[in-house]
Formats: C-alpha cells, structure tokens, sequence
C-alpha cells in the first residue's frame, strides 16, 4: 500500500512519517501531483498559518491536486480546517471541500486559553475514520481556529462551546486533532484509515 504525506510549507509532517513506520508502513513525503495522485492513501497534515499555507499550496498547484483525488484523504489539523471553504486565519478562501468556516475561538472567560492545547473527549463520533470504542476516548488537541458543527461534523468535542473535532464528506475524512500525537487512540484512528 503506497501512502502519500503532502508536503508543503507547514509543519507537523515528521510527526505523521514517524507514526506510520511504527506500523512498518514507509510512506511517501512528496509534493509531486502525480505521485500524490497514484497512491492509495493521501495524508494532508499541517501546523501553520492558514492564509500563508494557501498561497504556498496554489503556487505549487496543491490545491487542485488535492481537490481532483479520489482515494481516501487525511486532513490533520491544519490540514482539515484547509479542507473548508474559509479561513479567518488570514481571511483566506481554502479548498472548499467541506462547506463551513473556520472560526477563531474568542474566550468567554479569564479561564478560557487560547490556542486550546491538551487533551479532550471525543463524542458523537459517527464515519469509517471511527469504531465504536472510540466514544469518549481522549485525543490530544493544538489549535487557535476551530470549525462549527455542521453537516459533515464526524465527531464533536468542546473548548469554550462545543465544535467539529473531525469532519467527513465522500473520500476526505479529517481531524482537528493529531492523530499521531494522541496514543493508543490515535493509532487506532490512522489504522482505521488505512484500513478503509
């Protein structure tokens, strides 16, 4: 099974690589269109800036080969919230794969910190990318922006108000959080995806 990691301006992508050896899978870190668009598996990973990411990915012409795949594709992070119509990281158009908006979280309180960093709950989760054990297992999350519940929402949790912790549609599957950052369950989650 080829797996291909998209590599562009962003980090997190080692992270990802590491966590697919683990299985004894040796993936692909490339951004060539036509070797991303033969494998059997994309990963879409990222930890950056929205609007920096999505001039990158338009000059290297990303954006349409991700949006012509047609095999199972990982969006991770920054990588989902790319998958969505906007960003208002940047106030920036992404790829529109999925049709909500990618929001910043505004705290309500003293207590409420952003970026939201650590460890939460996933509910409601629902798609092939889950089973049914993981219902209310923890997962670990790194992130400022976050995108509403909506009609893709494939997993909800919550950090001041309830939002999409992953989001599915067709073959793009996705997560706010970092899979291979969030032990036995993650591992979990990545090889449910390389098993669909």
């Amino acid at each position: 099974m080829k797996i291909a990691i998209i590599k562009y301006n962003a980090g997190n992508i080692c992270s990802v690589d590491y966590a697919l050896r683990r299985f004894g899978i040796e993936p692909v870190i490339t951004s060539d269109p036509e070797e991303i668009g033969g494998a059997d598996k994309v990963i879409f990973p990222g930890v950056g800036h929205a609007g920096a990411t999505m001039l990158h990915l338009r000059q290297l012409g990303l954006d349409r080969t991700i949006l012509s795949l047609r095999q199972p594709v990982l969006g991770i992070c920054l990588g989902m919230q790319l998958l969505c119509r906007h960003s208002s990281e940047g106030d920036v158009d992404c790829l529109g794969v999925f049709d909500v908006e990618v929001d910043r979280f505004i705290p309500q309180s003293h207590a409420d910190k952003v970026p939201h960093i650590g460890w939460n709950v996933l509910k409601d989760v629902k798609t092939k990318l889950f089973d049914a054990e993981i219902e209310g297992r923890h997962v670990y999350f790194v992130h400022s922006y976050f995108v509403p519940l909506n009609p893709h929402t494939a997993a909800t949790t919550s950090h001041i108000h309830p939002f999409s912790a992953a989001l599915s549609k067709d073959n793009f599957y996705a997560t706010q959080f970092h899979p291979e950052k969030s032990g036995d369950t993650g591992e979990r989650i990545l090889k449910n995806f390389l098993h669909l």
